[in-house]
């Protein structure tokens, strides 16, 4: 790989975050580097690259660093503009993509609060709220998913359900 186009992805194997990164880059056929990362002993080059966050997913362009997952996917597509794209053209289009992304970012983040929350009354809690947003996703979907055939084509917001969701059967 030329220097002048090394792609090197710090990451963590279980992190869904990472995950995203790794399929889009896959998808688009970027050759890149992956270091695994000891999110117990942070690297030197994780806190140089990620410095207010201190996590990865890391991606590193030229020498250049990006943060956050759904940055770092948008900045895959505007950067390598081959098919598949992960952003429709139409702007429309683009914003809804984005808009349920992030609302699937949100699921992510109150399935982490369940985790982490102690207490019954507080995982009760977060369980009513996970619910509710997994019945507004669904609603959501509806009128906005389209079902890919065989796999073609897939794009951002395909990448968010597969990693997001993938790994609950895992976790049973």
């Amino acid at each position: 790989m030329a220097e002048e186009n090394k792609v090197i992805l710090h990451g963590f194997w279980s992190s869904t975050y990472v995950k995203r990164v790794e399929l889009a880059m896959k998808i688009k056929g970027i050759p890149f580097e992956y270091v695994e990362e000891d999110l117990t002993n942070k690297s030197a080059l994780l806190l140089k690259y990620n410095p207010v966050h201190k996590k990865v997913p890391v991606l590193v362009h030229n020498g250049k660093p990006i943060v956050e997952s759904l940055v770092i996917l948008e900045y895959i597509d505007e950067t390598w503009k081959n098919e598949p794209r992960l952003l429709p053209e139409d702007p429309y289009e683009r914003s809804r993509v984005r808009f349920w992304a992030g609302y699937i970012q949100q699921v992510l983040e109150s399935t982490v609060k369940l985790f982490i929350s102690e207490g019954k009354e507080a995982q009760h809690k977060a369980c009513q709220d996970i619910m509710e947003k997994l019945n507004i996703l669904e609603e959501g979907l509806k009128n906005f998913f389209h079902p890919k055939i065989n796999g073609e084509k897939l794009d951002l917001f395909d990448i968010m359900i597969v990693t997001t969701f993938g790994a609950f059967r895992a976790q049973e």
